[in-house]
């Protein structure tokens, strides 16, 4: 019997050294969680038959340490929660290690090409997340806000009428950039001119040419504009082979107080047309993609998986885990939200293995896999003896 017993206790130790060899050998595995083999006593009929490895045990919810990559499409989940990826089988995969790419066909893949799992730019279906191919078209500007100074201390010009050509004839000006909807890019000129009391007159041009209807703009004995109120339609003609180009003009928060002009707000929306530069991910699982005429868009979001029995997943190749029976149905959100953890870009979770502990398993299991074989060797002396006896 005691020959079965120290046996059994060598094939327990053995199965110990595998689980911490394997952690180990996984000490620099982004995203991998230590595994312990559990001990538990064996009889038969009331007496001891050894021992045996009863479970392991998975370390699931100790995070590892965060390492900072700065790239853009590396995630690290801050608490709870899975990357979800489908592999070309088809079958569904759980990871902690957030390294994505796209691939050729612009499809969102983890570092083994497993396509990531989220929702499209307007919810919906989860399925297979992907960035647009091509370009993004050239968008008109419809809107200017204009936010400044203009100098209580101006004095009406000397030179009337006002003519674009003669600066003795206004007071200041400010330039903006708009798009017509070719994309191509055009100067807005504003042309300031003091005038009786509070009021001042803005004129503009397109392109250095003279162009739409003057605004009378009026401010109160506190500096305050008074008018106008709300927005001011500027018609700037239509560019040859393009759409007529009208702007929304906003002087909301200019001031006339004493000293220089000056501009806090030149803002005109629209742009040219774009390709893509680039793509990364947001804290809460959202698929940027970056346009080489500074726009950006939303691809989609990467979702997070999370269980009621987490320890119960089952380790697979590929720093991944699949579901079982024991883990329950997976709970998918987007980070952030319900039991999900955010991300944190640009960072990787590291292996939770603490070496120093392995390294004191690994002298313990020494330990007794010697003192089991020297039970082995110790009966086989006491049978030699005995038959020698005999």
């Amino acid at each position: 019997m005691s020959f079965n017993i120290s046996l059994s206790g060598i094939n327990a130790v053995n199965n110990q050294l595998n689980s911490i060899s394997n952690n180990i050998a996984n000490s620099g595995t982004y995203g991998f969680k230590s595994g312990r083999a559990n001990f538990s006593s064996t009889y038969i009929n009331a007496q001891p038959s050894g021992v045996a490895v009863g479970s392991t045990s998975q370390s699931i919810s100790q995070t590892g340490n965060f390492f900072a990559t700065g790239r853009g499409m590396d995630a690290a989940i801050q608490g709870s929660g899975f990357f979800v990826t489908r592999g070309s089988d088809g079958a569904m995969q759980f990871s902690r290690a957030g390294i994505f790419n796209t691939d050729k066909d612009g499809s969102i893949v983890d570092f083994l090409g497993r396509k990531v799992q989220g929702y499209g730019p307007e919810g919906g279906v989860m399925g297979d997340l992907s960035v647009p191919a091509g370009s993004i078209p050239a968008s008109a500007s419809t809107s200017l806000d204009y936010v400044g100074n203009m100098s209580a201390d101006w004095k009406a010009p000397s030179v009337t009428p006002f003519s674009k050509d003669d600066p003795e004839s206004y007071n200041g000006m400010s330039v903006a950039t708009v798009h017509d909807s070719m994309g191509r890019k055009h100067t807005v000129t504003q042309y300031f001119v003091k005038g009786a009391g509070n009021e001042m007159e803005v004129h503009y041009a397109m392109n250095g040419v003279s162009t739409g209807t003057p605004t009378r703009m009026t401010f109160d004995t506190d500096g305050k504009l008074t008018a106008p109120t709300g927005s001011t339609r500027l018609d700037l003609g239509t560019p040859d082979g393009a759409s007529p180009l009208a702007l929304e003009i906003k002087y909301t928060g200019t001031t006339m107080f004493a000293g220089e002009q000056s501009t806090a707000t030149n803002r005109t929306d629209g742009y040219s047309a774009g390709t893509v530069t680039g793509v990364q991910l947001a804290e809460d699982g959202s698929v940027e993609v970056q346009y080489s005429n500074g726009q950006k868009s939303t691809a989609g979001r990467v979702v997070l998986a999370t269980f009621a029995n987490e320890n119960a997943l089952k380790p697979i190749s590929g720093s991944a885990w699949a579901m079982t029976s024991a883990t329950g149905e997976p709970l998918f959100s987007v980070p952030g939200a319900g039991m999900a953890g955010k991300l944190a870009i640009g960072a990787l979770e590291q292996s939770n293995v603490d070496m120093t502990a392995e390294l004191v398993q690994l002298m313990g299991a020494q330990q007794n896999y010697q003192a089991n074989s020297k039970v082995l060797s110790t009966e086989n002396e006491m049978m030699r003896t005995l038959m020698q006896a005999l």
